[in-house]
């Protein structure tokens, strides 16, 4: 117990060095009602900032919801659909751009390629509800030719992160809950230099569907071309 009781020490004297910080006035747009400008869905992990990877200082400007695997969707009573995280902010406060955020070796795509050649689910039974929902996108994955699986683990895990990645941007632009006039971009955040030699960088890897990175290059503004970068498309 003693540790514990560090750990909410730690918490609560952040907490209190978070207040101190503020700003007057830090909420005072965002009290009483919310319009972020994008919902962007992101893997859970302890070592992805949702907000700090956009460098966002301010309340209500990106509405982040996360799952295992950056996953667009859930289930109810057997049938797939889109998880409501995305879809509120959609439908209830004017946001028409959607991020999918998956991330350098991810745990959620190793542990559904490990399924899907074999392996036992990773348990308990609330994990491996995503690791399963995940294991047919990786299946399908290593079906399209896209993916090197002659290479060593790590960098077939990277490619099926960012086939995910697309796979679910296209799922959202498919749903019949999305309206067509919504933007989905897609990224891949990179801690590990995997995309390049700045750890921390997110890489563009498809926007409303399109993935060829010289396409991708002319899309984003002066400055950001080299973001736009693929495992899977050269």
């Amino acid at each position: 117990m003693g540790t514990d009781r560090e750990i909410l020490e730690r918490l609560l004297a952040g907490n209190e060095r978070h207040v101190e910080a503020l700003p007057d006035g830090y909420f005072a747009d965002v009290q009483t009602a919310q319009h972020p400008t994008v919902v962007a869905i992101c893997c859970s992990d302890s070592r992805v900032s949702h907000e700090g990877m956009w460098g966002i200082e301010r309340p209500g400007a990106v509405f982040t919801p996360s799952n295992i695997g950056n996953q667009i969707w859930d289930e109810d009573d057997g049938e797939r659909i889109v998880d409501g995280g995305i879809l509120y902010p959609i439908h209830h406060t004017g946001t028409d751009v959607v991020a999918v955020v998956g991330h350098t070796g991810c745990g959620a795509v190793t542990a559904a390629y490990r399924v899907a050649t074999g392996e036992e689910s990773p348990g308990p039974q609330g994990v491996d509800k995503w690791v399963d929902q995940l294991v047919p996108v990786i299946e399908e994955a290593i079906e399209s030719g896209l993916i090197d699986t002659d290479a060593d683990e790590e960098q077939v895990i990277n490619q099926l992160v960012e086939y995910n990645v697309g796979y679910q941007a296209r799922s959202l632009r498919d749903a019949a809950d999305v309206p067509d006039d919504i933007d989905v971009y897609g990224f891949v955040y990179d801690f590990q230099g995997v995309y390049g030699d700045e750890p921390g960088r997110t890489y563009l890897v498809t926007v409303d569907g399109e993935t060829d990175p010289r396409a991708l290059a002319d899309l984003v503004p002066e400055g950001y071309e080299a973001t736009a970068r693929s495992l899977l498309y050269q």
